[in-house]
């Protein structure tokens, strides 16, 4: 028998679930009855396979199938792939059989017809099948399907409730009843007429064809089988007592004590059914009985209340307030009755809706007839137009069916070559892209084979520009025919233009007049002779950036994209040291300011409101700095630049907030290169606070400068330390290095390195502090060392320490010198020598006062 267990795809709400349910084939009606477990009397529902289709699409997950009806489609699922095609194949067939016997015994004679055409195509598609053995039939997966499968448990859910269907309550209730009666029936203690013992000797001997005939007479009449006194008939009965014996229950030799168990348990039913109608009356009753009862006490205790009143005015109060009662509840009673005729009105808007809606559905119905009597009239039509096929085959001529043949042959040769022509291309597209790999490799190693040649180029021009430079210095010395050809060289040199060199030929990477932060890439010197040493800067910096593009800072921002949410680490150390991409940087430095100086809401806004209102002392030193910042950068370097106000507000606003401080000269700088980057004017505000209250230590900025004179000093021995001669040259020739290094450190290299690299050093110093300074400010010396040895005039190396810092262009150097040859460099000893230097400062200071003091209480004594 076709029965088993399928997951059955059920809508719930919006969530759809699948639920298990036991599904069985009714031969006489042609339809699949579907169960919650094998044990129910009733059926959930059923799918009518005379007109459905089946699909098994694979992409819907291995074991589901669709059964397409006319209203509805069903997605069921098995346990395997095997158990589905066993589950089609046998639908199929079953359904062709009942097919073929309703054909063969029509009831009406429009059935016959349509029966006899399925049949007729039916048969001819098993022939063919058969003769091809295109799909071989499925072995019977006994452990899922058939009657030895109800014995089994039904397979289990995630929750015990999802296998209930909402959609069938009173079915539920019947089943539930039943299985209920049934166990209590089978394994009761007193009076059992299936004992466990009997089941052991009187196995399963029912036989499997009674059985079917049963298990169909169930799923034909299960809507017929209940009597009207509530009870099941005889022959549901008897298929209870199939079920239970296919599961495994006592023999046949007991049907007549079940039978009379059987009534018993209907009898108990009904008595069930009688009491708890009984019981709800008396709930009722027992409410109705409440309400008096709450009634009487409430008009005891007024009357209590009256009676105990000692004066009549005490009486006279207690009748006031009942009349007050009266009132209130009479209006309330009139507000409701308003609601009521409101509702009243509501109601009969509704009913006439409702009168429509009636109207309208049996002017549907109408159609849907209308619709239904010709759809039978077509299917007569059609029926009769196939019930004759060799009078339709006569009409076909010979001639027609050799401009078929033909036309099929031509098609076949169409598909053959198609076939060919597909074959050529595929081969045509595997060469052009084979083709088109090797261009692209060629291409890249061209490009790159063009960028070195290009930074030789720039080097070579370097090179003779530096020689250029040399001749201009000994021009004084050489004759005049001489000295004028190197001035027009020099003229050549210096009005030649990249951009037009890049119209003549072929240019990769042409040097644009600013970078992306508006910084000029070849620095105007106002000096004559400085001119062509901007072009030598500007040809080295080209030079750096061709080299390294592909070998570094490709790799680089690689690295800089992988990674996510920024927190604390070596590897995020390294890569800041090593310089952070354009496109990252301002994401960064946001990071950074915000780890150790939370920015307040709204405190921004309300010193701008502040200084609108009120005029800071330092407000014209302010003005008076203004259009001294940044001159090499195009977003400063002219009044009406659209960052000269946004700058103007970041220093008023700061000098508000921090009124120890107020203004000193180098904030300017500061705050604009924190403009340039982050953009916005309050995050460049919160990064000035950040470098000044966070990073510098105290008293950085404030008027006397004391702890910038001691990083002077602390700077002082480091240079002893790690650069020994070059510090050696400069006591000789008594140079002062921090009449030079003094204002590096204030403003950490603005205007002192190029802007390529000063944003590298700004990297690492935002995220490590002033000790970066102190690396860098050596290795800038340690980067020029050799130069700075062969001068050996004291004027000069002044001249050349004012601009050397402008001549470095490779940062990649730089940056492993401060980083790698001057460690070790640990804070600590960075922290020990600025307090051993400050008491030092301070007793000169305290002393220097005190000689002031004495001068001064000197002149008073001697008089004018």
């Amino acid at each position: 028998k076709l029965c088993g267990y399928l997951n059955k795809l059920g809508i719930k709400g919006p969530i759809k679930t699948w639920k298990s349910r036991w599904f069985f084939y009714d031969e006489n009606k042609c339809r699949l009855l579907y169960y919650r477990t094998a044990q129910d009397i009733n059926p959930l529902g059923s799918i009518d396979l005379s007109s459905a289709s089946f699909d098994c699409k694979m992409e819907n997950g291995e074991g589901v199938f669709e059964i397409r009806t006319p209203s509805r489609a069903f997605i069921l699922k098995a346990i395997s792939r095997q158990a589905m095609m066993y589950w089609l194949q046998q639908l199929q067939m079953r359904r062709w059989e009942f097919c073929n016997t309703q054909s063969r015994f029509p009831s009406n004679g429009i059935l016959s017809c349509s029966f006899a055409f399925v049949s007729y195509f039916v048969f001819t598609f098993v022939d063919v099948v058969d003769n091809e053995d295109f799909l071989p039939l499925v072995k019977t997966p006994t452990e899922a399907v058939g009657l030895k499968a109800a014995s089994l448990p039904a397979p289990q859910t995630s929750t015990a409730l999802q296998n209930i269907s909402l959609k069938h309550p009173w079915t539920e209730i019947q089943n539930t009843v039943y299985n209920i009666c049934g166990s209590k029936q089978l394994w009761g203690n007193s009076g059992n007429v299936f004992s466990f013992d009997e089941f052991q000797e009187h196995p399963q001997n029912v036989d499997e064809e009674q059985e079917a005939e049963v298990e169909a007479g169930c799923a034909g009449d299960f809507k017929e089988g209940a009597l009207e006194d509530g009870r099941m008939g005889p022959r549901l009965n008897w298929i209870r007592k199939a079920r239970w014996m296919n599961s495994g229950f006592p023999g046949s030799e007991e049907l007549s004590r079940e039978k009379n168990s059987v009534d018993k348990v209907s009898v108990l039913q009904q008595q069930i059914l009688t009491l708890t109608e009984e019981v709800k009356s008396q709930k009722e009753l027992v409410k109705l009985l409440h309400k008096a009862l709450e009634a009487a006490q409430q008009e005891k205790r007024v009357s209590s209340m009256y009676l105990t009143a000692a004066e009549d005015k005490d009486r006279l109060e207690l009748v006031r307030h009942k009349v007050r009662q009266i009132a209130d509840l009479t209006s309330r009673l009139e507000a409701l009755e308003q609601e009521k005729k409101e509702l009243e009105q509501i109601l009969t808007l509704r009913d006439s809706h409702i009168q429509e809606l009636k109207e309208h559905v049996q002017l549907l119905m109408e159609k849907n007839h209308a619709k239904q009597e010709v759809i039978m009239t077509l299917t007569e039509q059609m029926a009769r137009e196939v019930s004759d096929p060799l009078q339709e085959a006569n009409t076909i001529t010979v001639e027609t069916l050799y401009k078929q043949q033909e036309e099929i042959e031509h098609l076949k040769d169409d598909i053959d070559a198609y076939k060919t022509q597909n074959q050529f291309l595929n081969s045509e597209i595997h060469q052009v892209t084979r083709l088109w790999t090797s261009v692209a490799e060629n291409e890249k190693a061209l490009l790159m084979k063009c960028a070195c040649l290009q930074a030789r180029n720039c080097q070579m021009e370097s090179k003779y520009l530096t020689v250029l430079r040399k001749l201009q210095e000994a021009v004084p010395g050489l004759p005049n025919s001489h000295a004028e050809l190197v001035k027009n060289l020099i003229q050549e040199a210096l009005q030649w233009d990249v951009k037009e060199e890049a119209e003549e030929g072929f240019n990769l990477n042409p040097v644009s007049e600013y970078d992306e932060y508006g910084f000029m890439t070849v620095p105007d010197y106002e000096i004559e002779d400085w001119k062509l040493l901007a072009k030598i800067q500007a040809l080295e910096i080209k030079s750096n950036k061709l080299r390294s593009q592909e070998i570094v800072e490709k790799p680089l921002r690689d690295r800089w994209n992988s990674i996510g949410e920024l927190s604390p680490s070596g590897e995020l150390k390294s890569l800041i040291r090593s310089g952070i991409p354009a496109e990252h940087r301002q994401r960064v430095w946001r990071w950074m300011v915000s780890r150790l100086c939370s920015p307040v809401p709204g405190h921004y806004q309300r010193l701008l409101e502040q200084s609108r209102s009120t005029e800071h002392p330092a407000c014209r030193q302010i003005e008076l700095d203004l259009p001294r910042t940044l001159t090499n950068n195009k977003h400063f370097s002219s009044p009406s630049s659209h960052l000269i106000p946004k700058l103007r507000r970041v220093l008023l606003a700061f000098s508000w907030h921090n009124p120890a401080i107020g203004y000193c000269q180098g904030l300017n700088r500061l705050a604009a290169v924190a403009l340039l980057v982050l953009e916005d004017e309050e995050s460049a505000f919160w990064c000035l606070v950040y470098i000044v209250e966070n990073l510098m230590p105290a008293d950085y900025y404030s008027d006397t400068l004391i702890t910038s004179q001691v990083d002077q000093r602390v700077f002082k021995d480091f240079l002893s330390e790690k650069l020994p001669r070059l510090m050696a040259h400069f006591e000789q020739y008594r140079i002062d290095v921090s009449l030079i290094t003094f204002n590096w450190f204030l403003v950490a290299f603005v205007d002192s390195l190029v802007s390529d690299i000063l944003l590298r050093v700004w990297d690492a110093f935002l995220y490590e502090g002033t000790k970066v300074i102190f690396r860098y400010a050596l290795a800038i010396f340690k980067y020029n060392e050799e130069e700075i040895l062969r001068i050996h005039d004291s004027v000069e190396i002044y001249q050349y320490l004012r601009f050397f810092t402008r001549m470095i262009t490779d940062g990649r150097k730089l940056m492993s010198i401060a980083f790698n040859d001057l460690n070790p460099f640990p804070m600590k000893l960075l922290r020990n020598r600025r307090s051993m230097h400050r008491e030092e400062l301070e007793a000169e200071l305290c002393e220097l006062e005190q000689i002031k003091a004495a001068y001064v209480k000197e002149r008073a004594e001697q008089g004018p």
